[in-house]
């Protein structure tokens, strides 16, 4: 069965790489959640998907040179909606001890945000808290940075590793040969226009928000999807696979 992801949380209804949009993928039942890390100036792992804060705060500047407080005085939601002004930055620690207090047993897929930034030995620092005690889910690492991936491979060798994919056919060649990396996260022109490509790995594809794109996923039978829609996600899972047992029992 295809494996729905939900992208940075449930993104479409709460802002996004937030605990109340981490909260919201663990109610609606998702098979895994994605978020993206970076980290501080005082070398904290936090949860957010851009390098500066401007987006999605009320503040001004890039993440590695704002020290942790600094961005725990920040508002993380009210960009969203008004209602969201309690939210704040979370970092990774604090979002594997709220997903335990949710009871969610599925997948966390940590994007190491590397691609423009280093951030020297983050792949160990991130391993090592993974590994600090034991959690009822499991987790996996993706990024755009193959070289970060690699370093898992060292620092958490039995935890998955999925290449990141936009538009490239040169990136999607390395992710298909590169014996580092299990699973190509790609981008969803990739699948919708060249559905084979996905026969050679594992294939999950991004971001896939439209009703008819979950449907196609799903008759052609691939890894997973990620999205900002969970919910819908599994509705029309749901539905499809009551159709297609209804259609065997005839």
């Amino acid at each position: 069965m295809t494996q729905i992801f939900a992208h940075r949380g449930s993104k479409s209804n709460r802002p996004e790489n937030t605990l109340a949009a981490f909260a919201e993928a663990a109610r609606v039942g998702s098979d895994g959640i994605e978020l993206d890390v970076h980290r501080t100036k005082d070398n904290h792992l936090v949860v957010i998907h851009d390098e500066s804060v401007n987006r999605t705060t009320n503040g001004r500047g890039l993440v590695r040179h704002l020290t942790l407080q600094q961005l725990k005085s920040l508002d993380a939601g009210s960009w969203f909606h008004p209602s969201y002004f309690r939210e704040k930055v979370p970092t990774l620690e604090e979002v594997l001890q709220f997903l335990e207090e949710q009871h969610f047993t599925g997948i966390l897929n940590i994007e190491l945000k590397t691609n423009r930034y280093p951030y020297p030995k983050i792949e160990k620092q991130i391993a090592q808290l993974m590994h600090a005690k034991k959690r009822p889910f499991s987790h996996m690492y993706s990024s755009f940075n193959f070289l970060s991936l690699l370093l898992m491979k060292k620092h958490d060798p039995k935890a998955e590793r999925a290449y990141l994919v936009k538009l490239k056919p040169l990136y999607y060649w390395l992710g298909r040969h590169l014996n580092f990396i299990e699973t190509v996260h790609c981008h969803r022109s990739f699948f919708l226009n060249k559905p084979q490509k996905g026969k050679q790995k594992p294939l999950r594809i991004w971001t896939i928000n439209k009703s008819s794109d979950m449907k196609k996923a799903y008759l052609a039978n691939i890894k997973g999807i990620i999205t900002d829609k969970p919910e819908e996600a599994g509705r029309i899972r749901k539905s499809l696979s009551k159709a297609k047992m209804k259609q065997n029992k005839n």
